[in-house]
């Protein structure tokens, strides 16, 4: 296909999506379905295409005065892709599956519009309803912050210390141009490429089935590694999900102690098996029913909770959710995370330490969480997480957001990963 038929085949995602309100995964894949002629090259152009529409959905929309699937399509072309329209024109020339050419009046907007007068929210293409809590949370930075969460993200990769080295991962995917992450000590990072560039399906290399690395963003490796899990104790992954986080846990304990992964969506929790199997990992209970679990209350070294979230963090990778969300939403997280909170506390032996972990950037769902929790629970003490992050990865690298040096905020603008909340409390008596 030439770039006409691939922005067609994008427009019709774009205008599936809006038609019948389903996620982008969804709409992607039944297109392919239906369009089984088109390559993989294709299909990632394509896929390329709407992402990154719909990551900058509102500032696509107000340039071009126009927010249809067909304005926002083009707008990708202009201002992500570097073209001119005479470029674009060029590409679709004896193109009989390109789209319509742009209307004057879009042109027009384009290119007399500038981005600045526009609304803040529009600049930094969030919901307006969601402005106020990046204020609360990021003060005079929130609208950088926000346009950090637009840009294309990274593929992460976990090497996995039971069976491999960093070096021997490098070594394996060096036609993929993997890199040292800046901060996990066993992360690595393939960039993220532009225009139709699509990045390699490193599931399907031989050092991933041989159980060398996962797929992890770095700022989940992050959040692990502040666990600080050791050899000999007993720990729980709380919201164990997929189980990445659990098995970088294990990794870190060298298969020595107990992790109990459990979550309360038996599908959600129902991968780490096999990822189990791959990793080498024998240190690991997969708990698919509470009822096993409720005898341990009360002996954990180590709780994790990786609560249910709105996801905003995740932005870059899930752009279709950011424009799902609603107020609604947010409050329904926000009453699950105190349940969860409060049920993973029970499991906690004195002493012991609660981690609380979101994949949000919102306020609300994250500092405003510790505060309440601990107003509840006066025996738990935070453990700064500035200390807990220096003495993890060093005063020289990246430093994630923090209010008051306690908790931490990790973010594509001040650490290079998805958006991540951390904080630490220890159990007092």
């Amino acid at each position: 296909m030439r770039l006409g038929g691939r922005l067609t085949g994008a427009i019709e995602v774009l205008a599936d999506m809006e038609t019948r309100r389903r996620p982008v995964a969804d709409a992607l894949r039944d297109w392919g379905l239906s369009h089984r002629f088109a390559g993989s090259g294709d299909r990632a152009a394509i896929g390329n295409i709407v992402y990154d529409a719909l990551r900058m959905r509102l500032s696509h929309g107000w340039l071009m005065d126009d927010d249809t699937p067909h304005a926002l399509a083009h707008a990708v072309l202009l201002r992500q892709w570097g073209m001119t329209p005479e470029a674009i024109a060029a590409a679709f020339q004896d193109d009989r599956f390109a789209p319509a050419p742009l209307s004057p009046a879009a042109l027009a907007a384009f290119g007399g519009r500038t981005l600045e007068d526009a609304a803040p929210h529009v600049q930094g293409d969030i919901p307006e309803w969601v402005r106020p809590s990046f204020e609360a949370g990021f003060s005079d930075s929130w609208l950088d912050e926000a346009k950090g969460l637009t840009a294309r993200p990274s593929l992460d990769l976990r090497v996995n210390r039971l069976k491999a080295t960093p070096g021997t991962v490098l070594e394996a995917l060096a036609d993929h141009g993997a890199l040292a992450c800046a901060i996990a000590p066993d992360g690595l990072r393939i960039p993220a490429g532009e225009g139709s560039a699509r990045l390699p399906n490193v599931t399907a290399d031989p050092a991933f089935e041989k159980g060398w690395f996962e797929v992890q963003d770095e700022g989940s490796q992050i959040v692990a590694d502040l666990v600080f899990a050791r050899e000999g104790e007993q720990v729980l992954d709380f919201c164990a999900g997929g189980g990445g986080k659990t098995l970088a846990m294990a990794a870190a304990m060298h298969n020595k102690g107990q992790i109990h992964a459990y979550d309360t969506d038996r599908k959600r929790l129902l991968p780490i098996v096999e990822r189990l199997r791959r990793a080498g990992t024998r240190n690991v209970q997969v708990h698919m029913d509470r009822a096993t679990l409720a005898p341990l209350a009360g002996t954990f070294d180590r709780v994790l909770v990786d609560a249910p979230c709105t996801g905003t963090g995740t932005w870059r990778r899930r752009p279709d959710t950011k424009w799902r969300l609603t107020e609604k939403n947010l409050e329904e997280r926000t009453a699950q995370q105190r349940a969860v909170l409060t049920d993973a506390a029970r499991f906690l032996r004195p002493g012991g330490v609660l981690f609380y972990v979101t994949c949000s950037v919102l306020p609300e769902e994250n500092d405003g969480q510790i505060a309440g929790f601990r107003a509840a629970n006066p025996d738990f003490e935070i453990l700064p997480a500035a200390s807990l992050w220096h003495d993890r990865f060093g005063v020289d690298a990246p430093q994630p957001r923090s209010l008051d040096g306690k908790t931490a905020t990790l973010t594509p603008v001040s650490t290079g990963t998805d958006g991540f909340f951390f904080c630490a409390m220890q159990r007092t008596r």
